[in-house]
């Protein structure tokens, strides 16, 4: 969200005056198509961390006192609710009413249901389930490879066929409504590392099973990257193993940090942010362009910085919204589906 928010901290505007900065605010935009960039893991990082919350939201409900039928029907309506969320946040954004199914809250809500049906299998049939995913996704471009070839064709791919067929029309920068299913694992990958941080083994051995997961997942994404291109747009096969092992070494990091050597006093602006973390990203849809323009009456645009000024703007602008997650937080109100 802290990412979201910024933009990316101006870097990239700042790039454009000052090109020495261009390999780093290439890591702050997505990749146009094939590879990936530190800015396309944020949205497989929503999906990851939606399943590690799981295990322990549905834990608490049980322990006080919902009933499996309750909690089948507690996941139904909070996926709709984000669903339908999504589809206000695009109608208000485009200023006319809009359905698609490719923003954030959308794909997580449908994640998050058929992460949850999935959950009540045993591990074996889980895995059985993930894989099957992956395989059979991949196998879909192969089969439908449009003109191009399976990943060469960014606009008659098969999610861009299904896209047409359905909506009527493609998506912009040529992202897919099927990338759900990729996503799907992703928040399945969650759902295990939550598993496996509420268990009760030791803070070493947690640590062990994250780092060989990552590392798995980082060879293996590389190994069948020339047969299926690592490309966020599309959410392919190997796209959602190779980010999985990426984020899988971020959450490494944290959980070291935090659970294991004790530093938390750092992690409070990041506790604030995400404590709202419906009402950040509705703000930052809704209204990023007049608290941009707000912040650039007061501060003049920051033009005595001369070339930096982008990134004084991106930064006074992330410090006003999480001063408004402050206020909030302060007074215990939380936005939540």
């Amino acid at each position: 969200m802290l990412m979201l928010v910024s933009g990316g901290f101006g870097i990239t505007e700042l790039a454009k005056r000052r090109p020495a900065f261009a390999g780093i605010a290439s890591q702050f935009d997505h990749m146009p198509w094939e590879w990936i960039a530190f800015w396309d893991l944020i949205q497989p990082a929503f999906m990851f961390m939606v399943g590690v919350a799981m295990p322990f939201a549905l834990a608490r409900r049980r322990e006080q006192g919902a009933t499996e039928r309750q909690l089948f029907w507690h996941v139904v309506a909070r996926s709709f609710r984000l669903i339908l969320m999504s589809q206000i946040l695009i109608s208000i954004g485009e200023g006319r009413l809009s359905f698609q199914l490719i923003n954030v809250l959308a794909q997580v809500g449908i994640t998050y249901f058929l992460a949850y049906l999935i959950m009540q299998l045993r591990f074996r049939w889980q895995a059985i389930i993930a894989a099957a995913i992956l395989v059979g996704y991949w196998a879909l471009f192969v089969a439908f490879p449009g003109k191009e070839g399976p990943f060469l064709s960014m606009t008659t791919n098969v999610g861009a066929v299904i896209d047409k067929f359905v909506f009527g029309h493609a998506n912009d920068d040529n992202w897919t409504t099927i990338n759900f299913l990729t996503s799907t694992v992703t928040t399945l990958f969650g759902v295990w590392t939550g598993q496996l941080l509420q268990s009760a083994r030791s803070h070493a051995e947690k640590m062990r099973i994250i780092a060989i997961s990552a590392v798995v997942c980082l060879a293996l994404g590389w190994i069948i990257h020339p047969w299926n291109p690592i490309i966020k747009r599309i959410c392919t096969t190997s796209f959602t193993i190779y980010s999985t092992g990426w984020i899988l070494l971020m959450l490494l990091a944290f959980y070291w940090l935090v659970e294991v050597k004790g530093y938390r006093k750092w992690t409070f602006p990041l506790v604030v942010i995400g404590a709202n973390s419906i009402f950040v990203y509705s703000l930052h849809m809704l209204l990023q362009g007049w608290l941009r323009q707000a912040v650039d009456v007061f501060t003049f645009k920051f033009a005595w910085l001369g070339d930096f000024a982008p990134v004084a703007q991106s930064c006074a602008l992330l410090l006003v919204t999480w001063y408004l997650c402050y206020w909030l937080y302060q007074r215990k109100i939380f936005l939540k589906l």
